[in-house]
C-alpha cells in the first residue's frame, strides 16, 4: 500500500459531547440559562441530531428534509440542515442556533482520538500518503492545525469544496490523484459503511472503525499500520510509536 485516506469525524476526531457544545456556545454569547433548562435543552438537541459529527436525528423535520441528503455538498446547504434542525429545540435566544453551529467548528469543539497522531505520524515517517476524505460543509484544516496533526496530512478532499460527497467515488479518485496513489494500493479508513465504502468501487481497501467517544476507543486506528506493513516493520525495528507519542506529551 502506497496510501491512506482516512475520513475525519468519528475515524480521527470525536466532537465534543452536546452538553459541552451547547455551554460553550453559551460562555462565548455570554448568556446564561438555568441548569435544569439547559440540560433539557441539551437532551432535545441531541435527539433532533442537531449537532454535527454527533449523533443522527431521531426524525427529520420537512424543512430539513429536502436537504439533509445532500447537506455535505456546499457550506450553505450544511449549515441550513444543521440550524434547521436546532431550531426545533426551543433555546432561550434564536441567536444560539447560528452561534451553536459555529461553535461546532471550533477546534476546541474536537478531540482526536488517542491514537491518531501516532498512527499518522507513523505513515508519514515511513514514506505512505495520507490524505483525509471528508463530508463536511466547512474547512477542518484549523482542527488539525491546532491539534498539532496538520504536519502528517498530505492532502484534504473535503465535499463542500468539489461539490461531491461520499459514496462518490469521485471524491475518493480526487484524493488517489493528490497523493499521486494507484486506487488499489490505497486503504480507506472510516466510520460509516456506506459513505467510505464507496471507495471499494474505485478498488481501494476499505477498513471501518467504530464512532465512539474518544475515552471508549484507544487504539482502533494502530491496525492500519499492520494492513500497510508499516506496524510490522516497526516492531522489527524495535520501534514504538507510543513511545514518540508520550515524548510529545
Amino acid at each position: 500500500m502506497t496510501a491512506v485516506l482516512f475520513d475525519f469525524s468519528g475515524t480521527l476526531f470525536r466532537v465534543e459531547s452536546t452538553e459541552s457544545w451547547l455551554r460553550g456556545a453559551l460562555a462565548e454569547a455570554q448568556m446564561e440559562f438555568d441548569e435544569a433548562d439547559l440540560a433539557e435543552a441539551a437532551l432535545a438537541l441531541e435527539a433532533m441530531g442537531a449537532l454535527p459529527g454527533g449523533v443522527d436525528p431521531s426524525w427529520l423535520p420537512e424543512d430539513v428534509a429536502s436537504v439533509w441528503g445532500v447537506r455535505d455538498k456546499s457550506a450553505e446547504l450544511h449549515r441550513a440542515a444543521y440550524t434547521g434542525l436546532s431550531r426545533h429545540v426551543r433555546l432561550p435566544d434564536e441567536r444560539l442556533h447560528d452561534l451553536l453551529y459555529d461553535r461546532h467548528m471550533a477546534p476546541a469543539a474536537w478531540m482526536p482520538y488517542p491514537d491518531t497522531a501516532e498512527v499518522l505520524r507513523t505513515l508519514r515517517e515511513r514514506g505512505i500518503g495520507v490524505g483525509v476524505v471528508s463530508n463536511i460543509g466547512w474547512d477542518l484544516r484549523p482542527v488539525f492545525r491546532e491539534h498539532g496533526i496538520d504536519p502528517y496530512v498530505d492532502t484534504y478532499v473535503l465535499s463542500y469544496e468539489h461539490g461531491v460527497q461520499k459514496p462518490d467515488p469521485r471524491l475518493f479518485a480526487v484524493a488517489c490523484a493528490a497523493l499521486d496513489a494507484d486506487p488499489r494500493d490505497v486503504v480507506m479508513v472510516g466510520d460509516n459503511r456506506r459513505a467510505d465504502g464507496g471507495a471499494a468501487a474505485l478498488g481501494c481497501a476499505v477498513h471501518f472503525v467504530d464512532h465512539l467517544p474518544a475515552e471508549q476507543r484507544p487504539d482502533a486506528l494502530r491496525p492500519v499500520l499492520d494492513l500497510v506493513g508499516v506496524g510490522a516493520a516497526s516492531r522489527a525495528n524495535g520501534a514504538d510509536p507510543r513511545q514518540g507519542k508520550r515524548e510529545n506529551k
